[in-house]
């Protein structure tokens, strides 16, 4: 067990500024190590940017930063670690070697510590380390398996399992529940308060699942625009005064659909299954104009049922109609000639280009307009159409020509988003559109999506989110085991028996 003295955090007077952004002005901070502090604002709030300061992501701030009032200096991710800093960020790809095993991602740390020194590796001892972390984490993984073999919730505890394997005075946690199934994130809940209670472990535990907080938080600090604008015990507060200091207004579950005028059926999906057994004899169908939910679990299936009619898995056998006529994507590129477009779950891996332009990214998906003779771009014509798009959309970022890698998260989402509203697809699939995203830009993707229903577009909003289903969508087609088991329409149902059958009640 850790020493139970306390470490005192302070971060005094942080700002830092990138081009045409001032992302925090003058922040005060601070916390404790044995407790558990919720960091939350809207998506651009800055609270992801704080961390990347404590956590030496960012090294050009101003401002200090003190533990029990001794003035310390972090300018790299080594810094943090030295201090017993630690962060586990919420896009697991780009912080996993996809090409080293489990037990390799999981000892990271102690594998360069070691060659550093010009050690040999005892892989055995590496192995064994690992598997004693997973077995703290009830997790049950080999840890010989690639990491590029797992799904996205088991990389997500490896990141984790990896930030324990050496002491921590301070732990942040964004997003972590973001990929978890209900059972996983209790078991997540499970260890962040063994570390806080038991180990002495300061938890920052950043997300926008506003209930979890109040099940796993002790305080709370809420960001808006770069500064602190409340911070106190979170008992004093309800979810909807969080949501209000926030936003000021209120949340995605009180949006009201606009588009509801339900035309012919657009799409008909007939006993599919997929080559790897992960979409089983599923059918449903979608109507011009309508949002169809698929609900289910983290593993029911959901994310492989919008891959095999995206073509991007494939399809084993069933029919999958557009228009009456027979679809035949044997890859994306086939389905987004034939009027296809996928939203993907993991944007920053699938759905947009970080290193590009935001300008670019909106182009991607229909390039051919955006060409002149012999094929060639035409970079004004890009620029422009992305300009309109950017205010239609409500991107935040200085201009077009902004890297997508520095936008916020809401932001990201917003782009991967409106690349397809600037192609000519009559079905748009949303695989969890809102993961990782505030309630104002979920507001704010919601009437995205409406504005398509308008449209008389076909929409597929898969999500684990009951509350967003209950919300966007007007029938709801549910998922366990990789089977729709069964439909629903949205007026006529509630949380508690989506989850009924999403938990595999008859």
């Amino acid at each position: 067990m850790a020493d139970a003295a306390k470490t005192k955090l302070k971060m005094k007077n942080i700002s830092i500024e990138f081009p045409g952004v001032k992302a925090l002005s003058e922040v005060d901070f601070e916390m404790e190590t044995g407790t558990i502090h919720a960091l939350i604002g809207a998506n651009g709030a800055g609270k992801s940017t704080l961390m990347k300061v404590l956590s030496g992501a960012y090294n050009h701030y101003t401002g200090e930063i003190f533990f029990n009032d001794e003035k310390v200096a972090i300018r790299s991710p080594k810094d943090a670690k030295e201090l017993g800093v630690d962060i586990v960020y919420q896009e697991v790809d780009t912080a996993l070697i996809p090409y080293l095993s489990v037990g390799e991602n999981i000892m990271l740390d102690v594998l360069v510590n070691d060659m550093g020194k010009n050690q040999f590796v005892n892989w055995k001892k590496i192995h064994s380390e690992a598997k004693r972390i997973l077995k703290h984490l009830n997790i049950n993984l080999d840890t010989k398996k690639g990491v590029s073999d797992l799904d996205l919730a088991e990389k997500q505890m490896v990141l984790i399992a990896r930030a324990i394997v050496q002491e921590r005075k301070f732990l942040i946690l964004d997003e972590p529940t973001a990929p978890l199934s209900n059972k996983e994130t209790a078991e997540l809940f499970r260890i962040v308060r063994e570390l806080a209670t038991k180990q002495n472990v300061g938890i920052i535990f950043i997300s926008h699942r506003l209930p979890e907080l109040f099940e796993i938080c002790e305080d709370i600090t809420i960001m808006k625009d770069g500064k602190i604008v409340s911070s106190s015990p979170l008992k004093e507060l309800t979810t909807q005064k969080v949501v209000e200091h926030m936003l000021g207004n209120a949340s995605h579950e009180d949006y009201q659909r606009q588009g509801k005028t339900i035309g012919d059926t657009l799409l008909k999906v007939s006993n599919l299954h997929d080559k790897n057994g992960k979409v089983k004899d599923v059918s449903f169908h979608v109507q011009a104009g309508e949002v169809i939910g698929i609900a289910g679990l983290v593993g029911a299936g959901k994310t492989e049922l919008c891959k095999t009619i995206f073509g991007a898995n494939g399809k084993g056998s069933g029919s999958i109609k557009l228009k009456e006529k027979e679809l035949t994507a044997k890859s994306p590129y086939h389905a987004v000639k034939q009027g296809i477009a996928l939203v993907p779950e993991e944007r920053r891996k699938e759905g947009v280009l970080v290193e590009e332009p935001v300008y670019s990214n909106l182009s991607a998906a229909n390039l051919k307009k955006f060409t002149k003779a012999l094929s060639f771009l035409r970079p004004s014509k890009e620029k422009a159409a992305a300009r309109k798009m950017i205010g239609d959309i409500g991107v935040k970022t200085p201009s077009e020509t902004q890297k997508v890698a520095l936008l916020s998260g809401g932001n990201q989402q917003k782009v991967a988003v409106g690349k397809w509203l600037m192609s000519e697809a009559d079905i748009y699939i949303f695989d969890e559109p809102t993961k990782g995203v505030d309630v104002g830009a979920k507001k704010e993707i919601f009437q995205l999506i409406d504005g398509l229903a308008v449209d008389n577009k076909g929409i597929i909003y898969a999500s684990s989110e009951v509350s967003e289903m209950l919300a966007i969508t007007d029938r709801i087609y549910v998922m366990y085991d990789n089977r729709v088991v069964k439909e629903l329409v949205t007026e006529e149902t509630n949380e508690e028996e989506i989850m009924h059958y999403s938990t595999g009640g008859n």
